[in-house]
């Protein structure tokens, strides 16, 4: 895509990042709700609990990805959950999220983390396509399980 800067986000793109936050929440299956979407972002920010990397072409957000830091005991060393990536449907194939994922390694690598962990839907192939295309692998090893406490 021409024109394609990709930042991390501030405050003041909060409106920007809600509604591709939200569009995130709708392609999982959720109601769309803007407002507690920017709640639930703003908190993010004030707190400083995850790095927003957003994309924008010709002044437009495209797309983003939320990363969550983390450690890892058996490394120990920082890591990094890449939990969101969503690319506004009007933009897709046109290589934002292959961006977005090299922003958010390189944005890791210089705070010296040795892994970004992400999941994705079984059925989300085009995401799983677009992962394997940037050298992202499968895990062979684990398993994931999730206890849901509500």
């Amino acid at each position: 895509m021409n024109n394609l800067q990709i930042r991390q986000a501030v405050l003041a793109d909060l409106d920007a990042a809600t509604k591709l936050f939200d569009g995130y929440r709708q392609f999982y299956g959720q109601p769309s709700d803007l407002a507690t979407a920017r709640a639930f972002l703003k908190a993010r920010f004030e707190h400083g609990e995850s790095t927003i990397l957003l994309a924008e072409s010709q002044g437009q957000a495209v797309g983003f990805t939320q990363l969550y830091p983390s450690f890892s005991s058996v490394s120990m060393a920082r890591v990094f959950v890449l939990n969101d990536l969503y690319v506004a449907p009007t933009t897709r194939r046109q290589g934002v999220g292959a961006a977005l994922l090299k922003a958010a390694s390189d944005h890791a690598r210089q705070l010296g983390a040795v892994r970004l962990s992400l999941t994705t839907a079984v059925d989300n192939t085009s995401a799983q396509t677009l992962y394997e295309s940037s050298s992202w692998l499968r895990d062979q090893k684990f398993y994931a399980y999730h206890l849901a406490l509500k």
